[in-house]
């Protein structure tokens, strides 16, 4: 009996085309886009509130259905007017790498199984390596954001720093605590990644900041100092290669330096800004990544890639190896000579994983690097007019900036107290999203609420910076 999910020929060419044109409609509209589409969340829940399909539906009506309900509401991440969280908007060609990956459908697992992609995998590796800074015979991995990123750092981390205690195998039982350093800027990742990894989040150390953000060193070594005396093991510390709050960027260099007078793990969370050492303007800031015994990087912000891919580098191939391998007969290979052939469900968690690293390969060939280091050029530029409208303003004021292409500020309004000005800025939230043309978030810095802009995109213009100030100047106006 000869069946099957493909359709006719002429079927699917016709479904290719009405993808392609509304592929082709959301790129011809892209520096329009909205930055939220607002809709309610119970019209939302309607739309897909329906029992499981047991029959088939014309396929160009699902794709005019899809066109409604989803493209024409999605947030709008790959126009110019998202400022929110750190979204990048994506690229072309990495958008046709995808496709073409779901076509032939490969599992980047083991080398017979897909030899183009784990080749170009390994060399993804290498190029990343060479973007930061980083040996160039770092082993690594595609993984799916800079969360995933870190907690891989930390679980080769916990492995190889406790090999001797055979952790593997014996676990943490009889083990004394353990600690690991970070300052309070750092991603909440880490907090749940310790928590996966059985150390248990009372055993981080968040450290004080300097006012720019950055760890404070001589806090760090009273805590270390202290960890000792109680009888805890110093394991690890993490530098932050840009956070995502400020974007501040620790001593990377003293923190290499205390990590190695301690003989911990020095791991960096550089899923921010970790390529933006790529920069000549301001490598000198990221002094001391090429130290580092692990880095967590994350593609979908600025290597302005689609969701989602991460990655994760370590000093050589051997520690992943050595964290990951597990034999099993189902995955022995029988070929004669196999020392040319990487597999990577040996040196990673996954068994089964998509080609992450083709999108990657195919727009740094596609654009070549140094264009996308103008993009990263061109964002921080943007960030700094965005600061200097502010500055110059008289119902804005900053609340921090750094190299990098966050700024934190505050609407003013009328003149009020701390707390009417703080109560200003959280309605403005809400209702700047409710408004829909830009989308912006908050957060708090030491204590206090602040809206944060992040640009990272390579669609936006001057034009948008100074649009994204008008829509929060007449939406601050109806408020106030």
């Amino acid at each position: 009996m000869d069946v099957t999910l493909d359709y006719d020929q002429q079927v699917f060419q016709d479904v290719l085309n009405k993808t392609t044109e509304l592929i082709l409609n959301e790129y011809l509209n892209a520096s329009q886009k909205k930055g939220f589409n607002v809709q309610s969340e119970l019209e939302v829940q309607s739309w897909f509130d329906e029992p499981l399909p047991m029959e088939g539906t014309n396929v160009i009506a699902l794709l005019d259905d899809v066109k409604t309900k989803v493209l024409d509401t999605a947030t709008g991440n790959i126009g110019p007017n998202m400022y929110a969280y750190v979204m990048s908007g994506g690229n072309q060609v990495s958008a046709v790498a995808e496709f073409i990956m779901s076509v032939i459908n490969q599992n980047n697992t083991k080398w017979h199984l897909a030899p183009s992609m784990t080749e170009i995998e390994k060399r993804v590796v290498k190029w990343t390596s060479e973007m930061v800074g980083f040996t160039l015979d770092a082993g690594g991995a595609m993984v799916s954001g800079g969360s995933e990123a870190n907690l891989a750092g930390l679980t080769v981390a916990r492995n190889i720093f406790f090999k001797k205690n055979n952790i593997q195998k014996n676990g943490l039982f009889n083990l004394p605590p353990f600690t690991l350093y970070c300052s309070q800027e750092t991603h909440n990742c880490i907090d749940k990644s310790v928590s996966l990894l059985g150390i248990g989040s009372k055993h981080i150390r968040r450290i004080e900041t300097n006012d720019d953000y950055t760890i404070h060193i001589p806090s760090l070594i009273n805590q270390i100092e202290q960890d000792i005396k109680d009888g805890f093991t110093p394991f690890c510390i993490i530098g932050n290669a840009g956070t995502v709050n400020t974007g501040a960027i620790d001593d990377l260099k003293a923190l290499a330096d205390v990590s190695a007078r301690y003989e911990t793990w020095f791991h960096i969370d550089g899923a921010y800004g970790g390529l933006a050492s790529a920069l000549p303007e301001i490598k000198s800031l990221y002094a001391g990544i090429e130290k580092a015994d692990s880095i967590a990087l994350d593609f979908h912000k600025w290597l302005y890639q689609p969701f989602e891919i991460g990655c994760i580098l370590v000093r050589d191939w051997k520690k992943l190896n050595e964290t990951y391998y597990k034999p099993a007969d189902y995955l022995e290979s029988v070929q004669n000579d196999l020392s040319l052939r990487l597999e990577f469900n040996e040196h990673y968690f996954q068994l089964s994983r998509n080609a992450k690293a083709f999108k990657v390969w195919m727009s740094v060939k596609a654009y070549g690097f140094s264009k996308i280091i103008k993009m990263i050029q061109k964002d921080i530029a943007l960030t700094q007019y965005l600061s200097k409208l502010i500055t110059e303003s008289d119902d804005f004021e900053i609340k921090s900036v750094s190299a990098l292409a966050i700024v934190c500020f505050r609407y003013l309004g009328k003149p009020g107290t701390h707390h009417d000005i703080s109560e200003l800025n959280h309605k403005l939230i809400a209702a700047l999203e409710k408004d829909g043309r830009v989308f912006i978030t908050g957060t708090k810095l030491r204590n206090e609420f602040v809206i944060r802009a992040c640009l990272i995109n390579h669609r936006k213009q001057t034009q948008s910076v100074e649009y994204l100030l008008k829509v929060i100047r007449e939406v601050g106006a109806e408020l106030c």
